[in-house]
């Protein structure tokens, strides 16, 4: 079995890219064959800053490499260090039909957040598919938020193997209903576009700042607190175990403690979860020439793969 995830090198990552993606990423490596990308193409639709892109994108290997990523089960690299996916996606634009790409909601939303109408922004989708289909994918782990995008994949296939044959197995969407949202620190999803992140990887005085000024609302010390909309409970839930998150719930309820004792509470949980990852960080930035080794192994086993499918895929239509 073969797993295909991607992740967009926009910026530093967070508590939310690592329960939305990271965490279930590193998981899927015990039950096939991994291969993770580092979405630079994709980027390209909001961040138009060469040398952030290159930093960002070589980061988010070296971050991803710390949460647990294992060289020797997988293939980790640059989706650039694979150019057939371009053409694939050529190909696959051949075929998409326009209203399916019209119905897409990630195309939409950022509309709606005031991205510019591009072309790319548009066939975002088809990307994600030609992603997704060159490497004979089996399974793609998504939140449920991104579930169109295997679904408008799997159309795809459809279409190209109605068209020309039988090309492309069909991949299924694994979808982590555990975690749907990852509450920033104003409430709203944690998006770097909001500015509301707790980074993964930010210095303890950052970090704590970060999660000291989470926003609640004006319940004074002594007040009973509901934790069923609390940001402070939601985000200590991710690292706690049930007998904490029960006790933390019971102290809400009881009232008699404040905010301020709460946040304190998650930023030691949220420091102590990610200290074995900032240890292994700092091993890996150690070792100059690691995180090349392997982008390099991981886009040599990954050309290897899509150099067999585009094989396939130039002679059905008629490229070879």
């Amino acid at each position: 079995m073969r797993i295909l995830s991607g992740i967009q090198p926009s910026g530093v990552l967070h508590i939310g890219n690592y329960f939305g993606m990271i965490q279930r990423a590193i998981a899927l490596q015990a039950e096939g064959e991994a291969f993770y990308f580092i979405a630079n193409y994709h980027a390209l639709t909001s961040l138009r800053d060469p040398d952030s892109l290159r930093e960002n994108s070589r980061r988010v290997a070296i971050d991803f490499l710390a949460c647990g990523f294992d060289p020797e089960r997988g293939a980790l690299f640059m989706q650039s260090d694979v150019p057939q996916v371009t053409e694939l996606t050529w190909i696959l634009s051949t075929v998409a039909p326009m209203g399916l790409l019209e119905r897409a909601h990630s195309y939409k939303d950022k509309l709606a957040r005031g991205m510019p109408a591009t072309v790319g922004l548009f066939s975002y989708p088809v990307l994600m598919g030609a992603d997704i289909l060159i490497y004979d994918s089996d399974i793609v782990p998504v939140g449920k938020d991104q579930k169109q995008h295997i679904e408008i994949t799997r159309d795809l296939a459809v279409k190209m193997n109605e068209t020309f044959g039988n090309i492309f197995k069909l991949p299924e969407p694994r979808i982590h209903a555990a975690t749907e949202t990852v509450p920033g620190i104003d409430g709203q999803k944690m998006s770097k576009s909001y500015g509301n992140t707790i980074d993964i990887f930010s210095d303890e005085k950052e970090m704590r700042k970060k999660v000291m000024s989470i926003v609640t609302d004006s319940k004074p010390v002594e007040a009973p607190k509901d934790p069923a909309t609390s940001t402070i409970f939601e985000l200590y839930s991710l690292f706690a175990s049930k007998n904490e998150i029960a006790e933390m719930r019971e102290r809400f309820q009881k009232g008699g403690t404040g905010y301020g004792d709460f946040k304190k509470q998650l930023f030691e949980k949220l420091w102590e979860y990610f200290s074995p990852m900032r240890k292994r960080r700092e091993e890996i930035l150690a070792d100059k020439l690691y995180v090349d080794s392997v982008l390099v192994r991981g886009a040599r086993r990954a050309n290897e793969v899509a150099n067999d499918v585009m094989t396939r895929v130039r002679g059905a239509v008629g490229l070879n």
